[in-house]
């Protein structure tokens, strides 16, 4: 590849990053999963860093490309807000930290026609557990021709939501240590009629479950109290929600005397009476991680049949 092209997506990176309110900390040179070069941006917002990895040869030649990436660098500029940018609630209410994920997606070498993801997800309880899975997303080719580009700002939404679903389905279990475990991606998570992506289905109480519990664990719990964004385009594709909809649950539960919103009301923080609700969100926590673990016929582990 020619360092012309190489300056142009550095170039382009560092405009869309700068338009975001993101600065461009460092870029440097990298390699992926086969060993292909790769060119890694470290954006920074307010003291905080995330990383951003593309193939080397990438560009963002298309309009398409370009608004998806600058959707993707607000998003993110907005999330980098959140007292703790990298953890993320599950429906099961299981406050997860994903981390070590390794861009952009590569090749099975098992044969199979599908594109890998690594990463991990680390139960965050405000415990400092040690509980933890290794993951390996993988997109079908189906999937692939879904997304606009395999890279990570136009994936790494619909693979952390896949996590997520996943993690409820009781197909992933959080471990002290242990091998990686599979997450499928595939068209089953797309609506090709409405031509976006769908994880779950949710009511209007599901809706405001989810946005206490986030606002306990990420703000009360882990944030010192800091303001949580409640309308993360993020949650609202898990949902399958819109974030107006997220925004109503969010005034719902203001009302009920549950969060405190903020001016902008896409941010939120929670009130004494969230908080003594800590009972109830480890009792769920708990019955969450029982959920996950994988469960054997004890008559068969114990030798007591005849098969």
């Amino acid at each position: 590849m020619s360092a012309q092209v190489q300056v142009a997506l550095a170039q382009q990176v560092a405009e869309m990053a700068k338009a975001a309110g993101l600065t461009v900390m460092e870029t440097t040179t990298g390699v992926d999963f086969n060993g292909a070069p790769t060119t890694k941006f470290t954006l920074g917002f307010d003291g905080k860093s995330t990383m951003l990895e593309l193939s080397e040869d990438f560009e963002l030649q298309s309009d398409a490309l370009k608004s998806a990436a600058a959707a993707y660098f607000a998003e993110t500029a907005k999330r980098m807000q959140n007292p703790q940018p990298d953890v993320y609630l599950t429906m099961l209410g299981l406050p997860l930290r994903f981390e070590k994920f390794v861009w952009p997606f590569h090749v099975s070498t098992s044969g199979a026609d599908t594109s890998l993801v690594h990463g991990e997800v680390r139960l965050m309880d405000g415990k400092e557990s040690e509980l933890h899975a290794k993951v390996a997303a993988s997109a079908t080719l189906t999937f692939r021709e879904a997304l606009a580009a395999m890279q990570q700002p136009f994936a790494e939404s619909s693979i952390y939501n896949a996590v997520r679903k996943t993690m409820d389905q009781g197909q992933l279990e959080l471990v002290k240590s242990g091998n990686r475990q599979p997450v499928p991606v595939t068209t089953r998570y797309y609506s090709a009629k409405q031509q976006k992506f769908v994880f779950n289905d949710t009511t209007e109480q599901q809706r405001q479950d989810f946005l206490a519990g986030k606002v306990f664990w990420l703000s009360g719990v882990l944030g010192g109290g800091k303001r949580v964004w409640v309308m993360d385009p993020r949650d609202a594709q898990y949902l399958n929600a819109t974030e107006v909809e997220l925004k109503r649950a969010a005034q719902a539960l203001a009302r009920e005397g549950l969060l405190l919103l903020d001016q902008e009301e896409g941010w939120a923080t929670p009130t004494e009476a969230l908080m003594g609700l800590r009972g109830q969100y480890e009792e769920q926590l708990a019955k969450a991680l029982e959920f996950t673990r994988p469960k054997f016929n004890e008559d068969m582990r114990g030798g007591l049949t005849n098969m």
